[in-house]
């Protein structure tokens, strides 16, 4: 039996095998959840639909989801709910930022480049929330973010993003208070830095990888793996008690002061 035996999970954010959503898509199905992928655009189709090929038991339902496109986050939850019915699980993964935003002066942003990255860094998620909530409404549910600890310190290189980031955890707690009665919970995770193909979009991050390896407590940088665990617990039964927190999986980083 495993820990996500009977539960149906949507999951945003996979573009590639290093995506941190594709690392919790496998472990979630490796326990048992029926997954639901939601993608970008055609060429993101193509690419997931190269990775998900033999990679699960049974192939995924996928749909197309674009948080810019305004209904297309309402049009992936009204598949949904003729796919599976009901939701128990939904894993938010997604960013993005200018290339030319992410490094620099902040003071520099441009208005474009700040409103792109919150609508759909931080936005999405209530957004996807709203729409998710009335299929998890019966028997409850868990809502899962990525977060970064750019979102409380000034990370050098990440500018928009963390400001995206922060607006994305007070996201968290507001929704985790409004779907509280309907037994929904919403967390998030604040992941140490993993060669995503985003990552590398940031200034400096390889710096900033072997300065987490060289100080964290654990003396290491984290995976898929540690994330996907974390993320299957958030999700699971055994965290039915915990709303509305960030949880640091970050090899111990966040807590010196550095």
């Amino acid at each position: 039996m495993g820990l996500m035996d009977g539960k149906t999970v949507a999951v945003f954010g996979i573009a590639n095998k290093r995506s941190i959503a594709w690392g919790i898509a496998r472990t979630l199905a490796a326990e048992g959840a029926t997954l639901l992928l939601g993608y970008q655009n055609e060429r993101m189709q193509r690419a997931l639909e190269g990775l998900v090929d033999g990679a699960f038991p049974e192939r995924p339902f996928m749909a197309p989801c674009d948080a810019t496109v305004e209904g297309s986050v309402e049009a992936f939850f009204e598949a949904a709910a003729q796919e599976a019915g009901a939701l128990d699980g939904l894993v938010h993964s997604i960013a993005f930022a200018k290339r030319e935003e992410l490094g620099g002066r902040f003071r520099d942003t441009s208005w474009d480049g700040y409103a792109l990255a919150q609508q759909v860094s931080a936005y999405s998620l209530v957004a996807m929330s709203r729409a998710a909530a009335p299929l998890m409404s019966e028997r409850g549910g868990s809502v899962l973010c990525m977060s970064y600890l750019g979102a409380v310190r000034a990370v050098e290189g990440y500018n928009v993003m963390g400001v995206a980031k922060a607006a994305l955890e007070a996201n968290v707690r507001y929704l985790a208070a409004d779907l509280g009665p309907e037994g929904i919970r919403v967390n998030s995770i604040s992941a140490g830095p993993i060669k995503t193909v985003s990552a590398m979009g940031v200034s400096g991050f390889k710096s900033i990888l072997g300065q987490v390896e060289a100080k964290a407590p654990l003396r290491r940088n984290v995976t898929q793996e540690d994330v996907g665990k974390a993320a299957l617990f958030l999700l699971s039964d055994l965290s039915a008690a915990i709303t509305g927190q960030v949880l640091y999986v970050d090899a111990g980083y966040s807590i010196l002061g550095v």
